[in-house]
């Protein structure tokens, strides 16, 4: 059919006064990622036939709010479901006609299972399995005969509301029929469980188990094969684990393991099953293996990081091979098949680049195809300036990468603000997906770096390895290198520089400005100031820093603790920190601050009740926001 020349004028007029009327795009703000949903996939029924995902969508106040629905592999037939009050799925039975997941019972996470049929508010489960202190984790069994649940066996304080003991917490497994009978503690000797896998017959359960934080300076870590009978210890290692699964057909137990100081898993290991000696499977990888899952049919997931993106890899017969990875942007957590072995093999997963938020998509074969669009329609309204992955060489001669986001509307030759952003961890990386930080602050004008600092994952062993007992030189001299690299582009002013870091990068904010005054304002948030006493009081193992022990040896945390150099100081610096964080307590920002208002410095600090180490409160979240807005316009306008 022809169209003719008036139809066709028409449809030009018709499209030109629909985009007229389309309200403006605007820079993305705060209230943008409030609004932004994000999907993650969740379960895979045994048919394949349904994925399970959640939607996450934050809100004016309070924490972010969860949809679940079911979505056919296909992208069509979306199905929202209604649940009761306090349940939060995590898997299908064997029949595929209920939800297995967590339950709040009298403020306490339980085990239940509800039917599929009639789901919605006021229903209650078909199962029930109570524990005295919850239960953190379950998964089905691949024979769909019993649940296995990751648990502590501690009976609850009933003084809880009057004090809190301080003692190491206590995980370990507890197996119980698929209808809630039977049940009972597995290997009870092991109490510090931190991953567990079932074997292919449901008789055999896999389990890593490491020294508790509390009580110890340094890491050991366990391997042991469980059954109803009780534990047979398969190996111990001189250093941390993460993850485990039966490999070679349930010969070999497989995990990530490693041989650095900075005690972070990063390369696959094996162990024969019925005991021996570990063996480093992947001596050269030239990136980091940060994830391991086994599925039901035996496969091994390994999710390994090269530089800002990932992939996923399978490992078979002793090595990696790569299965498939999202081209644009990250996969996001290890893929989601069903639990049973007789399941159809539909794999999903959760991916994410820098212009969409997070969404869940299907793998057939190599490829990977997106299946929601959750957060599409909003974003639409929303104008975002490139993202580049740009690479430089440090006056070291050290080979960096990082992540530029631009404004919208960036012109090529004209200079910017600048902000750099070094991320926390500071074993992590910044990944290739849409980053709130950064676009919030691309929102207001900046071009912003994102270094990924020696330290970081993604590199291989030795760029891990080198930050340790070297955190405050340098990751610092390859956080400035960024900054030395955006004025060489042409990108920032050299006159308007800030930076801006939370966690880890909030001690890299806290520290630089202590070494340079190159930055006109600065920003930290959660950030250590005092290495000495941070050792001893986050609630987690901190050993990764420095082994060393702060009171045998002071002057070694003494040295980049930024607390200590305050008289050097010129930048201004805003701290932020939540009143109940325990990762980085939140004296240590409190400490600088005092140190620094003390002698004279420009510094204000900010604190959010109730908040843990990064606010889960989007009033709070948006107020930090408005305190970075306010901070860069006054003192780098």
């Amino acid at each position: 059919m022809t169209r003719s020349p008036a139809l066709a004028v028409a449809l030009v007029f018709a499209a030109r006064l629909a985009a007229a009327q389309a309200p403006p795009r605007h820079p993305f703000t705060a209230d943008d990622w409030a609004a932004m949903p994000s999907a993650s996939a969740v379960a895979v029924s045994p048919d394949g036939d349904e994925i399970l995902y959640v939607v996450m969508v934050g809100a004016p106040n309070g924490p972010s709010s969860r949809r679940w629905h079911l979505e056919r592999p296909d992208g069509s037939g979306d199905r929202a479901l209604e649940l009761p009050a306090g349940f939060s799925p995590a898997g299908f039975t064997k029949d595929g006609a209920s939800l297995y997941g967590t339950y709040e019972v009298n403020h306490a996470p339980q085990l239940a299972v509800f039917p599929l049929a009639g789901l919605g508010p006021g229903r209650t489960p078909s199962m029930t399995v109570m524990l005295p202190s919850g239960i953190n984790a379950a998964r089905l069994s691949p024979d769909g005969s019993r649940f296995l649940i990751v648990a502590s066996p501690q009976p609850p304080d009933p003084m809880k509301d009057v004090r809190t003991v301080i003692e190491p917490d206590e995980t370990s497994l507890y197996v119980v029929n698929a209808d809630g009978t039977g049940g009972a503690w597995w290997c009870p000797a092991l109490t510090q469980v931190n991953a567990a896998a079932w074997a292919s017959d449901g008789a055999s359960i896999a389990v890593a188990s490491s020294t508790p934080k509390i009580g110890h300076h340094d890491v050991r870590s366990f391997v042991d094969v469980c059954q109803a009978g009780g534990a047979r210890r398969v190996a111990e290692i001189a250093n941390s684990i993460n993850g485990i699964a039966w490999a070679d057909g349930g010969r070999t137990l497989a995990f990530l393991s490693t041989t650095n100081s900075v005690v972070t898993p990063d390369h696959v290991w094996t162990v024969p099953a019925s005991g021996g000696t570990p063996v480093d499977r992947t001596p050269a990888l030239d990136g980091s293996a940060m994830a391991l899952r086994g599925g039901a049919g035996g496969q091994v997931w390994v999710m390994v990081e090269r530089g800002v993106q990932n992939e996923v890899d399978e490992f078979a017969n002793g090595a990696l091979t790569t299965a498939f990875r999202w081209p644009d942007g990250v996969v996001l957590g290890a893929p989601v098949t069903s639990d049973l072995a007789s399941a159809a093999r539909r794999v999903a997963v959760t991916v994410g680049d820098p212009s969409h938020s997070p969404d869940v998509a299907i793998v057939d074969g190599n490829a990977v195809r997106r299946i929601t669009h959750e957060g599409d329609a909003g974003l639409g309204h929303v104008a975002l300036g490139p993202v580049r992955v740009v690479k430089w060489t440090s006056k070291e001669g050290i080979a960096l990468e990082g992540i530029a986001t631009f404004p919208a509307g960036y012109e090529e030759g004209r200079k910017y603000p600048f902000l750099v952003l070094p991320h926390g961890g500071p074993e992590s990386n910044d990944l290739l997906m849409l980053d709130a930080f950064s676009r919030i602050v691309a929102g207001l004008g900046y071009v912003v770096l994102q270094p990924q600092y020696r330290g970081s994952t993604g590199y291989g062993a030795d760029f891990l390895q080198a930050i340790y007992q070297h955190f405050g030189d340098r990751a610092y001299r390859d956080v400035d290198s960024a900054t030395d690299y955006a004025i060489a582009q042409g990108w920032a002013d050299p006159n308007r520089l800030a930076m801006f870091g939370w966690s880890a990068g909030g001690f890299m904010t806290s520290w630089t400005v202590t070494e340079t005054s190159r930055y006109k304002a600065a920003i930290e948030g959660a950030g250590i100031t005092d290495w000495a006493s941070f050792m001893w009081t986050s609630d987690v193992q901190q050993i990764d820093y420095d082994q060393r022990w702060p009171e045998l040896d002071p002057q070694a945390f003494l040295q980049f603790s930024a607390v200590m150099q305050a008289t050097k100081v010129t930048t201004p610096l805003l701290v932020l920190h939540g009143e109940a964080d325990v990762r980085v307590p939140t004296y240590q920002g409190r400490e600088y601050f005092e140190a620094l208002l003390a002698h004279g410095k420009t510094t204000r600090m900010v604190t959010y009740p109730g908040s843990g180490h990064f606010p889960t409160r989007w009033e709070q979240r948006r107020d930090v926001f408005k305190e970075v807005a306010d901070w860069l316009a006054r003192y780098n306008p």
